[in-house]
């Protein structure tokens, strides 16, 4: 059976809203409620929190190791380096990525992305939800055989590449056995609904949803939440500025599969 790690990779240092990932939710910290509902995924496998080493990201690594999570430190700025360290010090077959500003993910939406690849492991070197998006925005899943992140970890030059950890690989459907889980309600929320944790605002909308759904079962799954935002549409509206922003705005010019139709930028949006 392959061995499958998750990582997920977090620091306090984030530039748009610092310390994001242990900020406080309904009583307990984003991240540990992340960590949390990601531990009752069935495939997960071990889940390891990947940190950057220099001292100011200590607090969280000894946050993560209080609960109970195992953590590797590396590299600040080269997640691909930090992604393939960890990977290696875990012996990963399969690795799974997972950012740590998704702290509304739903456990079975993890599932579904690592049961396909697990399924089918001479189809896939890699397998995401994100090419195209259809899920609601902070439900990222992305797995990977180690071989591939191994071949991307050596040949990967570009700076948004080794940020990024996995653009050399879907980049390359030449190259690589790509595949892609879509949403299986057949709606596309990708770019209206936004349950990632960026910006003050999405913090005010996590806070929101933890709090009305948390208390009766802190599993809450992703319908659940979507129940919530019928009966309470004024809670989209929280960082609806946002909605649809994400990382590709800042490397159309430099990536070949992305176009400006899956990412907007802030003066863009509607409120």
């Amino acid at each position: 059976m392959s061995r499958v790690v998750t990582i997920v990779q977090a620091r306090l240092g984030s530039r748009r809203l610092p310390g994001k990932v242990l900020a406080p939710v309904a009583g307990r910290r984003a991240l540990d409620w992340q960590l949390t509902r990601m531990r009752a995924s069935r495939l997960a496998g071990n889940i390891v929190v990947a940190i950057p080493t220099g001292a100011a990201d200590d607090a969280l690594a000894d946050h993560c190791a209080a609960l109970g999570f195992a953590c590797f430190r590396g590299h600040e700025e080269d997640l691909l380096d930090r992604h393939y360290g960890a990977a290696c010090e875990y012996g990963a077959d399969v690795v799974v990525k997972v950012p740590s500003d998704c702290p509304l993910i739903d456990p079975a939406v993890i599932d579904r992305v690592i049961g396909r690849f697990l399924a089918m492991p001479d189809a896939f070197d890699y397998l995401g939800n994100l090419h195209p998006a259809t899920y609601p925005d902070g439900n990222d899943v992305e797995v990977m055989s180690m071989a591939t992140l191994e071949t991307a970890w050596r040949e990967a030059d570009r700076p948004f590449e080794r940020e990024h950890t996995t653009p050399f690989i879907w980049e390359r459907p030449q190259r690589f056995r790509l595949g892609n889980v879509a949403w299986e309600t057949g709606r596309n929320f990708s770019m209206s609904h936004r349950f990632t944790l960026d910006y003050a605002e999405d913090l005010t909308f996590v806070r929101a949803v933890f709090e009305r759904l948390a208390p009766r079962d802190p599993l809450f799954s992703l319908q659940d939440i979507l129940t919530l935002l019928e009966r309470q549409p004024h809670l989209l509206e929280l960082n609806a500025a946002y909605a649809g922003v994400n990382w590709y705005r800042h490397h159309l010019d430099e990536l070949r599969t992305i176009d400006a139709s899956a990412t907007r930028f802030p003066e863009e949006s509607t409120t």
